[in-house]
This record gives C-alpha cells, structure tokens and sequence, in this order.
C-alpha cells in the first residue's frame, strides 16, 4: 500500500510521526480515494476503433489535473493523520465529511476541466444530440454557477483541513508536539486559511460579479495564491530557522554547561 511505502521515507524529516499501523479510518480513505479516481476515467471499455480511442486521448490532460488534485487532498490527509494519528469521533466525523466531499465533486471537477482544456485546445463547444442536433456544453451565463460549484468544493476541503489542523494544535500537549512541530502546525493552518480565502473570493465573484465574470472567478486562484502562499512560506520559513537556531543554541549551551 501506498501509505506503507511513504512512511520510511518521510519518518525522520524532523516531524515526530505518531502514526504506526495503518488505522481502519485510513483504509476507509484509501478505498474512497480509489474510488473517486475511477469516477475520473473517461471510459471503463477498452475502445474498439481509433476514433473511440482518440476521443480518450483528449482527455487524458484534464484526467491528469484532476488526478493531481485529488493526490493533494489524500497527502494531506496522509500526512495528518501520519504526524498525530488522532482517531477521536470529532477527527473521524470531520474526516468522513472529507471523504463525502471528494466523492461529491469528482463530477463537477471532471466536467470544469474537461471544458476548460477543450477550450485551450481549440475544440468544439457543442455536442452532438442523439436526435441529430447540437447541445452547446456551456453557456457563458452558466459559467459563474459552475465556478461557484468548483468554489464551494474547495472552501469545504479547505475548512475541514483548517478544523483539523486547529483540533491538533489544540491539543498540542496531549500530542506532546514540541515548538518546531506547533509552528509546523501553524503553518498547515495558515496554508489552509489562504486556500480558504481564495475560494471564499471566487465564490463571490461568481456569485455576486454578474453573468460575464465566470472566468474572473477561476483566474482569481492564481492570482491570489502565487503571491500568497510566497509570501507566507517565506515568512514561516524563516521562523523555522530562527527556531531551530536558537534551539541548536540552547543544546550547545546545554553540552558546554559544566557537570555539577
């Protein structure tokens, strides 16, 4: 499993990991994460002419984006539950709420991209209809609904990991989590702010800008994230750094103090 595999490599990066077996929670997510990436092929049947098979080819670009987003998701839920292995009814009701959400947006995230990659690539903006005519896939007023659709799915994944975080440095004494690990936790917290942010932006330019600014909605992400997620890991890094300085200080003080 995928989970057993990560744990050697990541146990000794200065983050004490409290998770050892793999807990029945953790299987429970792997399983629906699995699931939710099944949802994202484009077709379960092996394709029986080219054109079948050209038509899958299309869609390996957006496959492959939203493939990369649900990875995000179960990392980060990997490494929570590796750094303080809470099983608590809180972490689990929190973390089945996580589990609904991915599997409720697996459609909305796959329709956006498969759009917006179409788009990009020059294709067709209608469908044929089996009666012979043409659906358009979207019209531009539909635009905002579905960027408030894409938005809201973000904002709840963001929040939840923002409640857990919170939960694990709240109960930082129980966890025993020295200094480095509670700033390591604040940043999780502050990661999960920003990304709650943006989200909570583009849903209000989706829901409150007018029909013409679906695209504004979606450009909003990078904009605000880029220099967001610079500045802030600029910022906590050199935290780190002035953490574990003192504290090598402390230890060399510690080693140079005489025996009484």
């Amino acid at each position: 499993m995928l989970r057993h595999n990560l744990i050697p490599q990541h146990a000794g990066r200065g983050f004490r990991w409290r998770g050892g077996e793999i807990a029945r929670i953790e299987g429970l997510s792997d399983a629906v994460f699995a699931f939710a990436v099944t949802l994202l092929v484009v077709s379960l049947e092996v394709p029986k002419t080219f054109n079948e098979l050209a038509v899958i080819m299309r869609g390996f670009t957006s496959f492959a984006i939203c493939f990369a987003l649900l990875m995000r998701v179960w990392y980060e839920q990997y490494v929570f539950f590796r750094r303080y292995n809470m099983q608590d009814t809180v972490t689990v009701v929190l973390n089945a709420i996580l589990l609904f959400v991915v599997l409720f947006y697996v459609y909305p995230l796959k329709f956006l991209f498969s759009f917006l990659v179409n788009t990009w690539t020059g294709g067709s903006k209608s469908l044929p209809m089996p009666g012979g005519g043409f659906e358009t896939i979207i019209e531009t007023r539909q635009m905002p609904e579905l960027m408030a659709i894409f938005s809201g799915g973000y904002l709840a994944v963001s929040c939840i990991f923002l409640l857990l975080f919170y939960r694990a440095r709240r109960r930082r004494t129980e966890l025993e989590l020295n200094p480095l690990e509670v700033l390591e936790t604040g940043a999780s917290i502050g990661a999960s702010v920003i990304n709650a942010a943006t989200a909570l932006a583009s849903l209000a330019i989706a829901l409150l800008a007018g029909p013409g600014n679906g695209a504004l909605a979606g450009v909003i992400y990078p904009i605000l994230l880029c220099p967001g997620f610079t500045i802030f890991y600029t910022v906590m890094g050199r935290k780190k750094r002035l953490l574990e300085n003192a504290s090598a200080a402390r230890d060399q003080q510690s080693a140079g103090s005489p025996v009484a």
